[in-house]
């Protein structure tokens, strides 16, 4: 039998798309959810659940203050939590049925290297917590404010605008080239017999490529994550399996 694999290099051509392709892949992404919702909801769910966990456990730990970073970092880990989701597009685009242990073996596609580009975006998170901690001991000292009062220290203080403009630039830079190292790169590794240096520049070149288009598609991402965030975690189990199936339809387009 001939075989009709091409190599990874080859088949990594990225297309240059219109600026209203974000909408139809949160169209596609919605139809995905509606059509296997059982299994999106429950992984969903599932990553609701290491949310409150999470929050719990830094509550009890005495480092609640750590979960404003920590919600603003969730782009950097946000598209490896996503795999399962991409599964389940992958396999209603095959015409297969998808299911929950599927969605949870996803990462099994390609372990090796969608391991390696998970530790690298915990990196890019730690570092960026780090970096969190020096700006916040900056502007207000080596001593946290307890969480009550860490509202109005960080908004309603004289430090509390140059922290946020800080904040805001250095995590939007890292922030940004976390976005651009993953935008498509973990169905690039769940897809194709690629490695990470070629789907992480596949990925770098779609943005700087499409930058106009996304620049908006991070925004929306922003948004729906926040949104799931304000509503106590409950709406994430509606947002990210949203964003996570548009960001496979997103992957499609991109790459060719």
């Amino acid at each position: 039998m001939t075989s009709t694999a091409q190599p990874a290099e080859q088949a990594l051509r990225v297309r240059e798309i219109g600026v209203d392709r974000p909408w139809v892949w949160l169209q596609s992404g919605w139809s995905d959810l509606c059509s296997a919702p059982a299994v999106a909801l429950t992984y969903g769910a599932l990553l609701v659940a290491v949310s409150f966990a999470l929050t719990l456990g830094l509550w009890l730990a005495g480092f609640l203050y750590l979960l404003l970073p920590l919600a603003a970092g969730f782009m950097f880990v946000g598209p490896v939590l996503a795999t399962g989701f991409y599964e389940v597009s992958r396999r209603l685009e095959q015409g297969q049925k998808p299911s929950l242990a599927a969605a949870l073996r996803a990462w099994r596609a390609n372990p090796g290297q969608i391991a390696g580009m998970g530790v690298i975006l915990m990196l890019l998170l730690l570092a960026w917590i780090r970096i969190a901690f020096l700006i916040f001991a900056l502007f207000f000292g080596l001593q946290p404010p307890s969480w009550d009062h860490l509202v109005s220290a960080v908004f309603f203080s004289a430090q509390g605008v140059p922290f946020l403009i800080v904040g805001t630039i250095v995590g939007g830079a890292l922030a940004a080239v976390a976005f651009a190292i993953s935008a498509v790169a973990i169905p690039i590794l769940m897809d194709r017999n690629a490695g990470i240096p070629t789907a992480v520049a596949a990925s770098v070149s779609a943005v700087l490529r499409n930058w106009r288009v996304m620049i908006g598609w991070g925004a929306l991402i922003v948004l729906f994550t926040a949104a799931g965030i304000l509503t106590f975690y409950i709406g994430l189990a509606i947002t990210l399996p949203l964003i996570g199936h548009a960001t496979w339809h997103a992957y499609r387009d991109l790459i060719a």
